[in-house]
């Protein structure tokens, strides 16, 4: 029993490992990508993934361990689950708006295609 205690402990430690790895990868990634847009997409993604690794750990090991669960982390999970990619979203989508210029290198432009249809749509809605 004491050897299946240890390998889960060992579990649960590589998960909070885990998430402390990616959001250093992250704060990497926001340092060195070059525009904003991509600053986002690794603020988002791998700093969202880390501290929900990091938080999911920390609650497992309070509920298997300590038998307490604990509403404030799972708050925190889901509060950091559902607001970052989105407020990632919304600072790229303004930043887009507001004419922050993308990386010289970029391939690809999609939003383009739909703010010129939106404002073809408006010009002639209000004509």
């Amino acid at each position: 029993m004491e050897m299946i205690k240890t390998a889960v402990e060992l579990l649960f430690v590589l998960l909070i490992l885990t998430g402390a790895l990616l959001s250093a990868v992250s704060s990497v990634g926001l340092i060195r990508l070059p525009d904003v847009y991509l600053r986002s997409h690794a603020a988002a993604k791998s700093a969202t993934l880390g501290v929900l690794c990091v938080l999911t750990g920390a609650f497992l090991y309070f509920a298997f361990f300590l038998d307490f669960i604990s509403a404030k982390l799972l708050l925190g999970i889901v509060f950091v689950f559902m607001t970052s990619p989105l407020s990632a979203h919304l600072t790229g989508r303004a930043a887009y708006r507001s004419g922050v210029p993308l990386w010289n290198r970029r391939i690809q432009d999609d939003l383009k295609e739909v703010l010129e249809k939106e404002r073809i749509k408006s010009d002639s809605s209000t004509s």
